[in-house]
C-alpha cells in the first residue's frame, strides 16, 4: 500500500513541476458538494467512474470535494488540468482550473501558439466553468 501512495505523491510532485500555463475561477452559488457532482458530471462520460475522463486525460489526485487534478501527454506536450473547489462564503463555491503544460521541441512551441496562444484554451476552460456553474446552481436550487 505504501508503493501506491509513494507514486500518487511522484505523480502530483511531477504534475506540480509543470509549467504555469493559466488559471481561470467562477463562483458558484452552490454547496462545494453540488458543486463536485457537477464538475464530475461535467469531466466524466460516468460520474461514477473517474476513468472514464475525456480522451487525453487520467486522472492524477481525487480529493472530493476538494481537489481533482487530471493529466495527459501527447507528442506535443505534457499537460495537468488542476480543479480546486473552496467555499466562498455558505452555500457559493469558487472553483479553480489550473493548467500547467510544457510544450517540447519546435512541434511543442508551434502546438502551443496555436492553442494557447490562439486564445482556444482560455474560451474553452471558461465554457468548461460556465457549463459545471450552471449544473451545480440548478442542482443546488
Amino acid at each position: 500500500m505504501l508503493a501506491g501512495w509513494r507514486h500518487v505523491l511522484v505523480r502530483s510532485f511531477y504534475m506540480e513541476r509543470l509549467p504555469y500555463i493559466d488559471q481561470h475561477s467562477r463562483v458558484i452559488t452552490a454547496d462545494r458538494e453540488h458543486t463536485w457532482t457537477a464538475l464530475l458530471r461535467s469531466s466524466c462520460s460516468d460520474p461514477a467512474d473517474l476513468s472514464t475522463v475525456p480522451r487525453g486525460f487520467v486522472p492524477d489526485e481525487v480529493d472530493p470535494p476538494h481537489r481533482l487534478a487530471l493529466r495527459g501527454n501527447h507528442p506535443f506536450s505534457r499537460y495537468a488540468l488542476v480543479f480546486s473547489l473552496s467555499e466562498a462564503t455558505p452555500g457559493r463555491t469558487t472553483l479553480t482550473a489550473e493548467t500547467r503544460a510544457v510544450f517540447p521541441g519546435v512541434a511543442g512551441r508551434i502546438y502551443k501558439a496555436l492553442v494557447i496562444g490562439s486564445g482556444g484554451h482560455r474560451l474553452v476552460v471558461r465554457r468548461l466553468l460556465r457549463r459545471i456553474a450552471a449544473s451545480a446552481e440548478r442542482e443546488g436550487a
